[in-house]
C-alpha cells in the first residue's frame, strides 16, 4: 500500500496519475469498495468524506474496518491512497469535525504504519516519509 498526504489542492491526485499512467488504474473518491475492481492500480481517495458517514463515535472499530477491508483490497491489486491531512494544529470548534479530524488522525497513523511508502505532496513537489 502507498499512501499520499497533504492538503487540499496540493496536487496529490495529478501526482499519483503521473506516477501509475502506464498501467490501467480505477480511481474511487468517498468511498470504501469492499470488492476490488479489474485493474492493475486501485486508487483511493477522499476516505474523509466515507468517514463522515460512518458514527465517529466507534473510530478504533472504524480504523480496524478500514484496514481489513484494505488488505483484502490488496490481494487482488496495488493499492494507492490520497489522503487530505486535516491536522496542522487547528482544532474545529463544531463536535462532529472535531471528531473527524480525530479519526482521521487514527487512521492515517494506521495507514501510515502499514503502509510500505508514505509521500507529502506539497504544492505538486513529493517528499518521501517512508
Amino acid at each position: 500500500m502507498h499512501v499520499f498526504i497533504g492538503g487540499a489542492y496540493n496536487g496529490k491526485t495529478d501526482y499519483v496519475r503521473r506516477l501509475y499512467e502506464p498501467q490501467q488504474m480505477v480511481m474511487i473518491a468517498g468511498e470504501l469498495p469492499e470488492v476490488a475492481p479489474a485493474c492493475d492500480v486501485l486508487v483511493l481517495k477522499n476516505l474523509e468524506k466515507w468517514l463522515v458517514t460512518q458514527n465517529l463515535e466507534e473510530d478504533e472499530q472504524i480504523v480496524q474496518k478500514v484496514l481489513a477491508t484494505l488488505q483484502e483490497l490488496e490481494h487482488h491489486c496495488t493499492l494507492a491512497l490520497i489522503v487530505t491531512d486535516m491536522g496542522r494544529g487547528v482544532v474545529p470548534m463544531e463536535k462532529q469535525a472535531r471528531q473527524l479530524r480525530d479519526t482521521c488522525g487514527r487512521l492515517y497513523q494506521a495507514l501510515f504504519k502499514e503502509a510500505e511508502q508514505v509521500v507529502r505532496i506539497w504544492y505538486g513537489i513529493a517528499e518521501p516519509l517512508k
